[in-house]
């Protein structure tokens, strides 16, 4: 009750929110800037089981914006590396990592028992395959993206549009638009990742998905925000398949 007596003092947040938050499962694809800030805040939030998957180790770059991780971490896999911090911050909730990456072969089984899904990946197959098994499952899907001094930001619900229909495959193959190639701010990243972890507390706690369907675009540059609604492409091939 102390540990989260903050949240509990809030207007509409009550005993009963924080009690969905414990009862939650929450799986994050993705353990680097966005991951692992994202990760961080729903566990000191309360989140009752956090499924960490990533392939890669940490690397002296990643210093620079994934705030989990310091020089002593170098070499590790950051799965395990950041697991270990957030029982560190909160030992009342349950962390597993996985290290591996999350593709056609074992997403069904990690996405089936999630209560929302948070990708925030560097790559676009990963995304896609994420968008539409989250979309076959019917799973709720927040995803963050931060490259340079811009993000964004968008969830996936039930019959809303999906990944796919906001951007097409055949039209984001290239896999140079990351942050190894083109650079991003350190502050990028771990803003977007607290957006997402807000999204999804409301989301958790509330019922609340006021991204539903829409894009939230964050410019880091003149520290402004604009969100846009989008409509479910007809053509798109998995809402179709759904």
């Amino acid at each position: 009750m102390h540990l989260y007596s903050r949240q509990i003092l809030l207007d509409g947040w009550d005993l009963d929110a924080q009690e969905k938050l414990k009862l939650s499962n929450v799986l994050i694809v993705g353990c680097g800037g966005i991951g692992c800030s994202a990760a961080e805040l729903l566990a000191r939030a309360g989140v009752g089981q956090i499924t960490l998957i990533d392939a890669d180790t940490i690397e002296i770059s990643n210093l620079q914006r994934q705030m989990a991780f310091t020089e002593a971490d170098l070499g590790f896999y950051k799965a395990e590396v950041l697991a270990k911090r957030l029982k560190s911050i909160n030992p009342h909730i349950q962390v597993k990592s996985i290290v591996a990456k999350l593709d056609v072969s074992n997403a069904a089984e990690l996405i089936a028992p999630q209560d929302v899904v948070l990708d925030g990946c560097d790559n676009f197959a990963t995304r896609y395959t994420v968008n539409a098994q989250c979309k076959q499952l019917n799973v709720p899907l927040i995803s963050a993206s931060a490259i340079g001094f811009q993000g964004q930001l968008f969830m996936v619900e039930g019959d809303s549009a999906c990944y796919e229909c906001l951007f097409p495959k055949e039209q984001q193959a290239n896999e140079d638009l990351r942050c190894a190639d083109s650079g991003v701010l350190a502050t990028t990243p771990n803003v977007m990742a607290s957006l997402q972890a807000h999204h999804a507390l409301l989301y958790l706690g509330l019922n609340v998905s006021p991204l539903k369907q829409k894009l939230l675009l964050w410019d880091g540059l003149s520290m402004k925000q604009r969100i846009l609604g989008f409509a479910q492409d007809e053509n798109c091939p998995i809402c179709q398949a759904r």
